[in-house]
């Protein structure tokens, strides 16, 4: 028989099975129990830098890099999210571990390029505090956008402080009673020769605490966060001598741990503060004084119009004795929402 060919039967014949038909596919996602707590500190293109723990905890936990899991989908994820950890943990070089869920958020910290473009960037998740930084002088304080960035603390639900610096340079009084009647906590810190004097109290006030810092360039913020978190070596700049304003050198969006508890996410120095996602019942929600007298507004009233019912209300004396001043400082507010220029 040898040389001859063998006739071929069905035994013989081999069925390479279709593209995606050899393992039945499951629409139920993988539970991942054994996920860990962790949250995020850092973002850049794509892979996050997070903590393990809890971001209350004084001790922070292993720091690791992590990627998005596919489950996850086009969800986003921000500095400041609790998130859950799958993969090597073990925070060594090379590894990578993986965030398959996003906690829901307590609080949210948003802005928009400007006061008519319908899409939210997200700042930060679950903050506690915005740390308003402004220098008294070099460069001049930009009232409007201390203004905008309180309007953007009162609708997250963060607690607003003022932290002046240089006041060294100029007296801090002026500007400080511009916002009296909005109650606002403030510190004020100054040079003293190589050191940064008052530093001690901004450091009690934010400890234990997950605190955003914001303020546009040059006021000194990054030179506030290197005394604040030893080795945090921020980059620090000068203010230009023609413009008046400051080199952006805070690149990207960073949370760091202080000594003893308690974090601070340095963000970006910023120019605009554009606030198209907030409503005014939102900002209303941080005047409680006055929020009962607008029930006897006109439909559509918009409170800073001569038929608003609120300068009634406040003349009757229902918004106490600061009433007044409470309610300017509310309309000056509004106008700052509206990206009215005179603001």
């Amino acid at each position: 028989m040898s040389g001859q060919r063998r006739e071929l039967d069905e035994d013989d014949v081999r069925v390479r099975p279709g593209r995606g038909k050899s393992r039945p596919r499951s629409k139920e996602r993988p539970a991942h129990e054994d996920a860990a707590d962790g949250f995020v500190v850092a973002v850049d293109r794509g892979r996050f830098t997070c903590v393990l723990g809890d971001p209350r905890d004084a001790d922070a936990g292993t720091e690791l890099f992590a990627i998005k899991s596919r489950e996850l989908g086009r969800k986003g994820v921000a500095v400041g999210d609790a998130v859950d950890l799958v993969g090597d943990l073990t925070g060594q070089t090379d590894t990578l571990a993986r965030i398959v869920r996003v906690q829901q958020r307590q609080t949210l910290l948003r802005r928009t390029a400007d006061d008519v473009d319908p899409v939210e960037r997200v700042l930060v998740a679950n903050a506690d505090q915005l740390a308003i930084v402004v220098a008294v002088a070099d460069p001049e304080p930009r009232p409007r956008l201390i203004d905008r960035c309180l309007v953007a603390a009162y609708d997250a639900g963060l607690d607003p402080l003022l932290v002046l610096t240089k006041s060294d340079l100029a007296d801090p009084q002026p500007l400080l009673a511009s916002y009296g009647a909005l109650d606002v906590p403030y510190l004020v810190t100054r040079r003293e020769g190589r050191e940064l004097g008052g530093v001690g109290p901004v450091r009690e006030r934010l400890q234990g605490r997950f605190s955003v810092l914001v303020g546009h360039s040059g006021v000194g913020k990054s030179t506030l966060v290197n005394a604040l978190v030893p080795g945090a070596e921020r980059a620090t700049g000068r203010v230009n001598d023609v413009t008046g304003r400051g080199r952006h050198t805070s690149a990207s969006t960073v949370a760091l741990p202080l000594p003893g508890g308690g974090w601070v996410v340095d963000l970006p120095g910023v120019r605009s503060f554009g606030l198209a996602h907030v409503r005014v019942d939102r900002l209303l929600q941080a005047f409680p004084e006055l929020a009962a007298g607008t029930t006897d507004c006109p439909r559509g009233c918009t409170h800073d119009e001569p038929e608003c019912a609120l300068d009634a209300w406040v003349a009757d004396g229902h918004a106490g004795a600061s009433g007044s001043a409470r309610l300017e400082s509310f309309r000056r507010l509004l106008r700052a929402l509206r990206g009215d220029p005179d603001s």
